[in-house]
């Protein structure tokens, strides 16, 4: 039997998050809180140039101990992310540099002290001396046939580079209407609240290094740091704390990590790394740095025929594992013809090294960019045939009756109805009282509307990343499922929460299948010593795959816990059901408690023939389908823009979504207005620029803009539910949906508003330099 419970607490409920309760009395524990005895601090010494040789290095005499060099990790290997796409490059990370430096904030040194403070002083005295090199600041000075090589052996500066054409000559040669566009989008920081940290130290009873690390992957962690220390993964305990935030800055191994590891693995005591918010802005990983060359092929009425697009992402000096530097690019070709009927396409990537620091898989991945980039290609169209931009794009979506559709570059849309969001939010955002409005307000500003309509490919599967080429492909997820003696629930899981809900939400699965009351379930997640594996959290996978295996194996301990009910009751099995916290035949019930009581504690109350399995299970899960179950939702934004100062104020956003059946609408919403701000900030406001020596420009929060609650304007949302025909209770993942469309929809009203001025915005941040330099750019004589 399943979903047998009958209470307000289960799938679909809006319930508070067990989690809130201790972050809120500033009672959770975060890589910053935990102090181990004898703890010592580190601080690294990192590169100030970004392409350099190494020439000498010197340790301050008499602390020849406390400063360490790479020849001193002389057995650690470098961070390697292997992939078995043709033509990939291969680029070895080391921990701590050894003869040169490719950006700026490269580790060259560690160092070891007391306190933090006493381990900055330190570094200072480090003595290291640099040639420098000339810096690969861009993709096109990458890719020029006379650029310095990063990386010597290469022989260009490419990690990888594809390409795909399906049907684009007869559309060349036939299309009435052809429009261009050159696109980009601005390199970024993750920037979650809670910095990257560890604490590491070696726990002389297990006989085991013991590493309490900020991360999104801990089991995947455990993979990294024993291939790079060269010890088996049973020496290694990853435990995941508290984590303030990820954004797949937090889903990777990083040279921190391994240097801190093996300092504890070497000398058997406790050292602990915490982030300051400089060395995030300038030598965390980044992401988002794309250049779009596309040209859009349409007949007359706008019905979208072809696209030929050329992608160059900056993807920085070193490839991440196990992700790589082609995850980007992979997504940016297979994700740009979005939620479109397009019948001929070509796609040229470049995965271009640069001196700059390394890609992460930040949150959305390259969509944000890809959605950015053909819903501005809709707009295009529009405007070259004279029409009503939310009319074309209405008419070339994929019809809802087509689902499941499978789109040019063979990914499966596998339910939904995506003109119905548009059609939804345009009676949200009011389009047709606005256009009634006139061009302009009282205050002299342009007004806009703009709209983008994405889809997500959540809860990627083995299909998926064995085709992308990863060294380390998930599977099946597993959870364990217990009932204890005295009738609560542990749920144990190996993905971990970094802020979306998971303790609560996966409990309410929990709940859903055994009706063990919310309050007496406790999920615990994270630890590779009492969790079992999983990959981890990003892609939105989690509710999916860890929520589909919490759903197996608590659906096997419901059996259990109604067939040793049936016996207290002296009933069937199939007549007992979960009810009010009861398990309950007919007008007799009994206690969860009373069950674990019998299994446990008094088991001569229970036939010889009961399963012997007892009430704890581990249960695996992949959907039925594993090449992802797709969400989707349409965004519309209206915008004021003044044409002297370049500002632009949102006046209303609004936004219909589909992530298949909620298991928590509250948190949705809390998911989607979070994403959504995130992408505001994509849109108007963050940057990380570097200048022609590839030093970083945006060192601190006064040149890193973030928005604010100023800056952001109450979000109103709709949700459809069209459940996924593949996963587990029709689950589909939501928790990067929301940073997708902002940009699109936000510079295409933009673009509307500066219609009149025949202004055209191409590049976010929509910034307004950016703005003012589009409307000098169309003025008469401008180019003159």
């Amino acid at each position: 039997m399943e979903d047998t419970a009958i209470s307000n607490e289960g799938i679909g409920a809006r319930v508070l998050r067990k989690e809130d309760a201790r972050h809120l009395r500033g009672r959770g524990q975060f890589a910053g809180d935990i102090k181990i005895a004898g703890m010592q601090e580190i601080a690294f010494v990192r590169s100030p140039v970004a392409h350099a040789l190494i020439t000498s290095r010197r340790k301050p005499a008499g602390r020849e101990t406390d400063v360490l060099f790479a020849e001193d990790l002389a057995s650690v290997l470098p961070i390697t992310t292997r992939s078995s796409i043709p033509g990939y490059k291969v680029s070895d990370y080391p921990a701590l540099a050894t003869d040169r430096v490719r950006f700026v904030g490269e580790i060259v040194a560690m160092c070891v002290a007391a306190t933090r403070a006493q381990a900055e002083d330190l570094s200072e005295l480090a003595e290291i001396e640099y040639a420098e090199l000339e810096p690969i600041v861009s993709c096109e000075a990458g890719r020029r046939p006379d650029a310095p090589l990063i990386h010597e052996r290469w022989g260009d500066n490419l990690f990888l580079a594809t390409s795909f054409d399906q049907g684009m000559e007869e559309v060349v040669a036939s299309a009435p209407v052809r429009v261009d566009l050159e696109l980009s989008t601005a390199r970024q920081v993750m920037h979650p609240m809670e910095g990257k940290g560890l604490v590491a130290h070696w726990d002389h009873r297990a006989g085991q290094l013991v590493v309490q690390t900020s991360t999104q992957v801990p089991h995947m962690i455990r993979i990294g740091l024993a291939e790079c220390l060269g010890i088996p993964q049973a020496m290694i305990r990853v435990i995941a704390p508290d984590v303030g935030g990820g954004f797949g800055y937090k889903c990777m191994l990083t040279p921190e990590e391994v240097a801190v590891s093996w300092l504890a693995l070497t000398r058997k005591g406790a050292f602990r790394w915490l982030e300051d918010r400089r060395e995030h802005l300038t030598a965390g990983a980044n992401a988002r740095q794309h250049e779009y060359k596309i040209t859009a092929y349409a007949d007359r009425t706008g019905r979208l025929l072809g696209l030929d697009a050329e992608v160059a992402i900056d993807c920085g000096a070193y490839s991440v594992w196990p992700f790589s530097a082609c995850l980007e690019a992979a997504q940016a070709g297979g994700n740009l013809p979005g939620p479109y009927d397009l019948k001929a396409y070509r796609c040229r990537t470049y995965s271009v090294a640069t001196n700059k620091p390394p890609f992460a898989p930040y949150r959305g991945v390259a969509r944000p960019g890809v959605c950015f980039a053909i819903e501005a290609t809709i707009d295009a169209i529009a405007r070259a045939i004279g029409r009503e931009p939310w009319e074309v794009r209405l008419e070339n979506l994929v019809a809802g009756a087509a689902m499941p559709y499978t789109n040019i570059t063979g990914k499966h849309y596998d339910s939904g109805d995506y003109p119905a969001s548009l059609k939804a939010v345009k009676e949200m955002i009011g389009l047709d009282r606005l256009r009634a409005r006139g061009g302009r307000d009282e205050r002299g500003r342009y007004l806009g509307v703009g709209f983008a309509t994405y889809t997500e490919q959540s809860a990627h599967g083995t299909k998926v990343f064995a085709t992308w080429g990863l060294p380390l492909v998930p599977g099946f997820d597993q959870a364990q499922v217990k009932l204890t003696p005295d009738g609560a629930l542990e749920v144990r899981a190996g993905i971990h929460t970094i802020g979306q809900g998971l303790e609560t939400t996966l409990a309410q699965i929990a709940h859903e299948r055994t009706g063990v009351p919310l309050q007496h379930i406790r999920v615990t997640l994270g630890d590779t010593a009492l969790t079992p594996f999983s990959t981890g959290a990003y892609a939105s996978r989690g509710i999916v795959m860890s929520g589909g295996a919490v759903s197996v194996a608590a659906g096997i301990v419901a059996d259990r816990i109604r067939a040793i009910a049936a016996h207290l009751l002296q009933a069937r099995s199939e007549d007992v059901i979960f009810q009010a916290g009861r398990i309950v035949a007919g007008e007799a019930s009994v206690g969860y408690e009373d069950v674990g009581r019998a299994w446990y504690m008094r088991p001569d109350q229970l036939p010889d023939n009961v399963d012997r399995g007892g009430l704890e299970a581990v249960g695996a899960y992949k959907p039925a389908v594993d090449g992802g179950v797709f969400s989707y939702a349409s965004h519309a934004a209206s915008i004021a823009v003044d044409p002297e100062a370049g500002d632009v104020e949102i006046l209303d956003y609004a936004i219909v979504e589909d992530c298949g059946r909620m298991v928590n609408p509250m948190i949705v919403d809390g998911q989607t207005f979070g994403g959504a701000a995130q992408g505001i900030g994509t849109a108007l406001f963050e940057e990380s620029p570097y200048d022609d020596n590839g030093q970083p420009l945006a060192s601190t929060l006064i040149d890193y803009l973030l928005p604010g609650p100023t800056e952001l304007p109450r979000f109103r949302i709709q949700h459809m539910e069209t459940p996924s025909p593949y996963s587990a209770h029709g689950l589909k993942g939501v928790g990067e949906g929301g940073a997708i469309a902002p940009s699109a929809a936000i510079v295409n009203a933009i673009n509307d508003a500066l219609k009149p001025l025949g202004a055209v915005i191409g590049q976010i941040p929509a910034s307004p330099e950016r703005i003012l330099a589009a409307i000098a750019a169309a003025k008469p004589g401008a180019a003159a």
